[in-house]
């Protein structure tokens, strides 16, 4: 089990980005893709058609995200953490996934990079 750990720069207050990473009609905009989402803890969740799935846990609104993502057969929960700090016009976000199978690390750390938070970054850019 591998963690992944990076921080990223985005084009928006951390009140947008929050909604854009909450908000199932947002998250629709920017991934192209239907999903489900609640900012209710112990809530399920479903991006991508299914490719990532899990269960909501924590939210602290336009500061904190915290989720597990699920893997077949995995015997540790794979948490995802998004931290959102404001940075003058833009927000500074930190995110954490602990326990990413080793087998799968190379594809979510290129997933997070291209399809989600180059996706808000293309979002935010282009409004």
């Amino acid at each position: 089990m591998k963690d992944f750990k990076k921080y990223y720069r985005l084009p928006a207050t951390p009140e947008e980005i929050y909604t854009a990473l909450t908000n199932p009609f947002t998250i629709e905009l920017w991934t192209g893709e239907a999903a489900e989402m609640s900012t209710i803890p112990d809530s399920e969740f479903s991006m991508w058609e299914g490719s990532v799935v899990g269960k909501n846990l924590e939210f602290e609104e336009n500061k904190k995200i915290v989720q597990q993502w699920y893997f077949d057969g995995q015997p540790e929960a794979s948490i995802v953490t998004i931290k959102l700090h404001p940075d003058k016009n833009w927000t500074s976000v930190e995110l954490k996934h602990t326990n990413i199978p080793d087998g799968e690390y190379d594809d979510f750390a290129e997933g997070w990079d291209n399809s989600y938070f180059g996706a808000l970054e293309e979002f935010f850019e282009a409004e």
